[in-house]
């Protein structure tokens, strides 16, 4: 399967790669820096540069459901790029940066909520100009979430760090709090990549994240949206 780079170092912005599969359109890479669209997350998008210097735009980024591996969408289509050849990924930085700060802010708020209102998440979506959660409220409240968006941002001024480790998955889910989705278990592998902030949130997750809180910046809560019966959806972004 593809080596996802961006699991061990998500501030990587550059790597050289082996292409191992063509499919029209669809290049498939020995190891990369471009997160797929999945997880609740944005995919990345960027380019691959030939040795011949040649750009060649990474537009949509998936996993393929038959292998595992990821699939990178380019343009054009018509591109020439065989089995073997050595690329190099280069992402755009100000989109996934933008996707990291959101992506640990939703951490945040998913953690508080859990804590202090018993909700767990079940839906959201993050893209690099705004989040939404989905959570498992029966009241449509808004004090619930300006409280714990208000809480969110002590969180971020308080500088903490953003740890990635691996834990064994029998070990990783005995931790209380380990997964907050309601309806969507951790996938079935040896290891769990986990993602914790001490003292506040400790979760398992696949995507890329902020080192420390600070990077974040003021969380900005939009609206609310009463999306049913256990859904209320907050939107939120955080300052430019």
């Amino acid at each position: 399967m593809t080596e996802l780079v961006y699991q061990r170092d998500s501030y990587l912005r550059e790597v050289d790669a082996i292409v191992t599969r063509v499919e029209g359109a669809s290049i498939f890479l020995d190891r990369t820096i471009f997160h797929p669209r999945t997880g609740g997350l944005e995919h990345d998008i960027g380019k691959l540069v030939r040795h011949s210097g040649e750009v060649i735009e990474v537009v949509v980024v998936y996993l393929d459901k038959a292998t595992g591996d990821v699939a990178h969408e380019i343009s054009p289509a018509e591109h020439g790029l065989e089995v073997g050849e050595v690329v190099r990924c280069v992402l755009n930085w100000e989109r996934r940066y933008r996707l990291m700060r959101l992506h640990t802010a939703s951490h945040i708020l998913a953690a508080i909520m859990w804590r202090d209102y018993n909700a767990l998440i079940t839906g959201g979506h993050v893209t690099p100009e705004k989040a939404y959660d989905d959570y498992s409220l029966e009241t449509m409240d808004r004090s619930i979430f300006e409280d714990a968006i208000a809480k969110a941002n002590e969180v971020v001024k308080k500088a903490l760090p953003v740890k990635i480790y691996w834990l064994p998955r029998k070990e990783a889910l005995k931790i209380p709090g380990i997964v907050k989705l309601a309806s969507r278990a951790p996938p079935d592998v040896k290891e769990l990549r986990i993602v914790e902030i001490p003292g506040i949130d400790i979760q398992a997750d696949g995507g890329p994240h902020v080192k420390n809180t600070s990077e974040i910046g003021e969380i900005k809560l939009l609206k609310i949206v009463n999306k049913g019966r256990q859904r209320k959806r907050v939107y939120f972004t955080v300052a430019p």
